[in-house]
């Protein structure tokens, strides 16, 4: 049975919620952990349980980040890919949203870089 998950942010891990009812989930802070696989697999193995949920609900991901690096990109791009695989599976029930800070033009470029790489709508919105 699939389970809401929460994680707290630590200095080098983002915050995660993950909620089944609502299909919302939100993944805020930095990350640069030492080793971000072992970090993102729990969140992998919970948005592909979400995708096999036979009533097919919206999934809302949310990624309001200040900072990651270069394996967290790879870890972010394996998430958008699963919420890709969801959104053409379940007829379009998924959205992303990439908030940044509105003076933050490197992780504006990012989003626009992860939506480049998508079919799946991706909202960038900016926030003070």
């Amino acid at each position: 049975m699939l389970t809401d998950i929460t994680i707290e942010k630590t200095k080098v891990t983002p915050a995660v919620v993950m909620r089944v009812n609502d299909g919302f989930v939100e993944i805020a802070g930095e990350s640069y952990p030492e080793n971000s696989v072992e970090f993102y697999q729990p969140l992998f193995d919970w948005l592909e349980a979400f995708a096999d949920l036979p009533n097919k609900p919206m999934l809302t991901l949310r990624f309001r980040l200040s900072y990651f690096n270069t394996s967290s990109s790879k870890c972010i791009m394996d998430l958008l890919d699963i919420a890709q695989s969801y959104y053409n599976r379940s007829g379009g029930a998924a959205t992303i949203e990439w908030y940044y800070h509105e003076d933050d033009e490197d992780m504006l470029e990012s989003g626009r870089e992860f939506a480049e790489d998508m079919d799946l709508p991706i909202q960038l919105v900016a926030f003070r």
